[in-house]
């Protein structure tokens, strides 16, 4: 018997812009999971943290010069910098046909945010967002049940997001850096998460306050929003809670869905709770790591050149609607 090797596919050459915890902590791990995925490039603005994770991943080039980051083996770009620097790299990386895989916000503008989305255009590349809530099983079963109407006409959606974040010297707390705060950082998942669910948001109202913590960005956001379909959703996000039943909860005229041990959790498996209408109530329990599901659709996007999970038209949206309610919080304010 003549015995034939199955040929290995195309393996995705990853750089990664920024070097922060989520890069160290998350990105790495999780790429080390992936057999059609491998870290060939780092880029810091301090050369010794892009060889220190460098090491640590055993990717063979480290830079302090984006240019010269971008010419090296690499296939795509993980933008995982600070949100000011978004606009930018990822330009850039569009330029050079990089594929993007870019942290949110998107940018600090919608201006900037449509910048990045034609760059990306003009130059046939991709550009993918990572709000990571969207690829669980939990989520995805659930937006299956409200587009089939298990549960009857769609209602209302209601996400929160909260968890306390002391005062420090974290790029988030800079508005220069972050363009703000829980809203940019918790909010823009929960308004991804309420589009996802109910579909393009025609209206939004809300209050952005420092009720714990008086530093220059916000820590508590709380939001209404009206959809397109003529259904509501709501979340509330901050920076100034220590116990939080963060949960995500969908009803609709024959029944509820709830989704809980999900958002801001890690290490426990996510429980699904639906309960329609004549029925007992059925619960079901996942463990599943967020990221991984995203690195795996992006992955997919990347090899076969198709549509992202998440793209940059999706991360402009979200920034005009976040926007949208910092002038109208804005306005209540004078």
């Amino acid at each position: 018997m003549v015995n034939v090797r199955k040929r290995a596919g195309k393996k995705l050459k990853w750089g990664v812009a920024g070097c922060g915890r989520f890069a160290e902590h998350t990105f790495i791990p999780t790429i080390k999971i992936l057999r059609r995925s491998s870290i060939q490039s780092f880029f810091s603005h301090n050369i010794n943290r892009a060889k220190e994770l460098a090491e640590k991943s055993s990717a063979s080039g480290y830079f302090d010069n984006y240019n010269k980051f971008l010419k090296s083996d690499i296939d795509c770009v993980f933008v995982s910098s600070v949100n000011s620097q978004h606009h930018e790299q990822v330009i850039k990386a569009a330029e050079a046909g990089k594929n993007i895989l870019c942290e949110k916000p998107i940018a600090l503008t919608s201006l900037q945010a449509g910048e990045m989305v034609d760059a990306c255009k003009k130059n046939n590349v991709l550009l993918a967002v990572n709000f990571v809530h969207r690829l669980h099983p939990h989520v995805i079963k659930t937006k299956e049940l409200i587009k089939n109407q298990t549960i009857g006409k769609f209602v209302s959606a209601n996400v929160s997001f909260n968890l306390d974040f002391p005062p420090s010297d974290n790029f988030r707390f800079k508005k220069e850096l972050s363009g703000g705060g829980a809203l940019r950082d918790l909010g823009s998942h929960m308004i991804d998460l309420l589009r996802f669910f109910g579909g393009e948001i025609t209206e939004i109202n809300g209050y952005m306050d420092n009720i714990i913590y008086n530093y220059d960005v916000e820590d508590f956001v709380s939001a209404l929003v009206k959809f397109e379909n003529g259904s509501y959703g709501s979340f509330d996000v901050s920076y100034n809670t220590r116990k939080a039943f963060n949960r995500i909860e969908i009803l609709g005229h024959n029944g509820a869905i709830s989704i809980e041990n999900f958002i801001g959790v890690k290490g426990l498996p996510s429980k699904l709770t639906i309960h329609l209408d004549g029925e007992a109530k059925k619960s079901f329990r996942k463990r599943g790591n967020k990221f991984l599901f995203m690195m795996k659709a992006v992955q997919k996007s990347f090899l076969k050149n198709q549509t992202p999970p998440v793209t940059g038209e999706d991360g402009l949206i979200n920034m005009k609607l976040m926007e949208e309610l910092e002038r109208k919080c804005q306005r209540l304010k004078n």
